[in-house]
């Protein structure tokens, strides 16, 4: 079925891969082409025959070459492969190699025991014809020991570690981010810490032997999670005053950032990522990158939940970040988010992006494991998440209702504009004349209401709006018994509902945007500038709303806070889904 969602994964480019496609991570060459190295297998993840590939394209993804084996799939397990391109044009391909061998590993559970794919030697292969070839000799990085290598269950002899992301260049030198393990157990790793490979003549240098390498940070101990033992998948940028930033994944329900300000040799104290206004940012167990532009603008991509676990990868946020002067000097700020892509299947577990900029455009790379794309992103989301401390105006584009009108009072009724079905029967040309077919189209569509109200109390059964006719067929926002509000979809065939996080205040006046979007299939709050997350409350502050709803229409009119405990002042429909982006702006713009 064609999709008509850009946001939509099944919409990408597929990368070449033999079954299992993991961290699709490409370098744009000197002629405009692309390499994209991944580790692959026939298998699934962690099976043997794990090995990393390279593969080509020369379109921008449209198409790809057939992928070049840089190590081959009946020899150790290959894994987890980083590419670099020097100023120069080589590609180096960075990857965890079982140098030894080994069949099994030392593991607190049997599950794990016959995974050798995150341990043994660092090791790195070159290309210099843009991926075409690699370099027959491998050589090996020489990793400083460590506290959790040396408590591991080999005693330090055998070194667990993996990799994700691209190499940046700061200060002159290449920084790569990897983690050491300390074991493998309940949920692979058990216990992990981030640290880098730094290079300083990497970019320069052509022989291998004479590479200089440090790992960092300095001491005995890698960066750490605040609240435990698991702390990996770590992402450094650049800031323009040479300090270094990290992200990296903790399995607390948050992810985590540091600061250094010397090059690596030593990071700001454990922290949890926080948003502009200190809130802390929420995340699963998953891969969460920030990637640096040539605007000197920053991109944010993970899963906006609570989570612990590996799940709940889908959809995928982003959030933009802009630089401030900061204490010790600059710093990100980070803005509201936007869902960035997503699949129809909530389990689909969507990660280990990489992203490209060609030719003024951004594109994304992705994977659920399985299916390896590419996508290129709208700008105009990019900007919004730049701009939204900026921006100050109503967004126009899709409005149907805007209440009161002329300076007047707000009505008690009104006639309901129209809405966007959310699916729709098919045509079909017969002999006699068209008729309604079967089966339905995939629209894609959505809504959102825009609300300035005050509320002098929080009882439960306050109706704010309310277009249901006698069956329940339409739509309505009401208080709860939770002190909140809540948005009540029904066709009559189904019902949804979603409510907003615990923070509406009495008396207090409040802008709160309700946000459906018939992509994802996804309710969201905005209030006063802010997306619901559900805080310490609950896992998500955005919840699913039936895939089969219809948005079929409800009453011919509206009617308006007819038992509200306060006000409605101002009101705002559209027939389209508003960005979280657009939201804020209607918010800065004020009444």
């Amino acid at each position: 079925m064609n999709i008509p969602d850009t946001r939509h994964i099944s919409n990408g480019l597929t990368i070449t891969s033999s079954g299992y496609a993991d961290q699709p991570y490409v370098v744009r060459n000197d002629d405009g082409s692309w390499t994209c190295l991944m580790t692959t297998g026939s298998g699934r993840e962690g099976q043997q025959g794990q090995h990393i590939v390279a593969a080509r394209t020369l379109d921008q993804g449209q198409t790809w070459s057939e992928p070049v084996a840089i190590e081959p799939p009946d020899g150790p397990e290959a894994s987890w492969v980083l590419p670099f391109r020097t100023p120069y044009g080589r590609t180096y391909a960075f990857y965890t190699y079982n140098a030894d061998n080994l069949r099994t590993v030392l593991a607190d559970e049997r599950f794990y025991i016959n995974r050798v794919d995150s341990l043994g030697k660092y090791a790195f292969k070159y290309s210099d014809d843009d991926g075409r070839t690699w370099s027959k000799d491998r050589h090996y990085i020489p990793v400083r020991e460590m506290e959790i290598d040396r408590i591991n269950p080999y005693e330090g002899r055998v070194w667990f570690f993996w990799g994700v992301g691209k190499p940046i260049v700061a200060a002159g030198a290449m920084i790569l981010g990897f983690s050491k393990v300390g074991r493998f157990g309940h949920g692979f790793m058990v216990t992990s810490e981030g640290c880098f490979l730094r290079s300083d003549n990497i970019t320069t240098e052509r022989e291998p032997d004479k590479l200089r390498w440090e790992t960092l940070p300095d001491g005995d101990h890698g960066l750490r999670a605040p609240g435990g033992l698991v702390a990996d998948e770590i992402k450094p940028v650049e800031l323009s005053d040479r300090s270094l930033y990290c992200t990296y994944r903790s399995i607390d329900g948050h992810s985590c950032h540091a600061y250094s300000r010397d090059d690596g040799h030593t990071w700001t104290a454990s922290a949890y990522m926080t948003y502009a206004d200190g809130r802390y940012v929420k995340h699963p167990r998953a891969a969460n990158f920030v990637w640096k532009l040539d605007s000197g603008k920053y991109i944010y991509w993970y899963h906006n939940n609570g989570g612990t676990w590996y799940e709940d990868r889908n959809p995928v946020w982003v959030s933009g970040g802009v630089e401030r002067d900061g204490p010790d000097g600059r710093e990100i700020a980070w803005s509201e988010p936007e869902i960035l892509m997503y699949g129809d299947d909530p389990r689909v577990r969507i990660s280990y992006p990489d992203l490209i900029e060609d030719d003024g455009r951004v594109f994304i790379t992705e994977t659920q494991k399985v299916a390896a794309r590419v996508h290129e992103i709208d700008p105009a989301l990019l900007e919004g998440l730049w701009a939204q401390g900026e921006r100050r105006e109503v967004t126009t584009d899709g409005l149907v209702l805007d209440l009161p009108t002329d300076g007047g009072h707000m009505p008690d009724t009104v006639l309901a504009p129209p809405l966007p079905e959310f699916s729709e029967r098919i045509i079909v040309q017969l002999p006699d004349g068209p008729r309604p077919g079967h089966g339905t189209h995939d629209i894609r569509a959505g809504f959102a209401i825009d609300m300035w109200f005050r509320l002098d109390s929080l009882d439960a059964g306050q109706v704010l709006l309310d277009n249901r006719t006698e069956t329940g067929r339409g739509y309505a926002i009401e208080t709860t018994a939770r002190g909140t509000i809540q948005v009540v979809l029904n066709d009559e065939r189904t019902e949804s509902r979603w409510e907003c996080d615990p923070v509406l205040e009495v008396g207090a006046l409040h802008h709160v945007a309700v946000i459906v979007d018939g992509g994802p299939k996804v309710i969201s709050f905005v209030i006063d500038g802010v997306l619901n997350d559900g805080g310490e409350h609950r896992q998500f502050g955005w919840g699913r709303f039936n895939p089969q709803f219809r948005n079929e229409p409800g009453d011919d009119t509206i009617r308006i806070g007819q038992n509200l405990d306060g006000s409605i002042v101002g009101l705002r429909i559209y027939d389209r889904y508003l960005r979280t982006s657009e939201v804020i702006a209607n918010y800065r713009a004020g009444l």
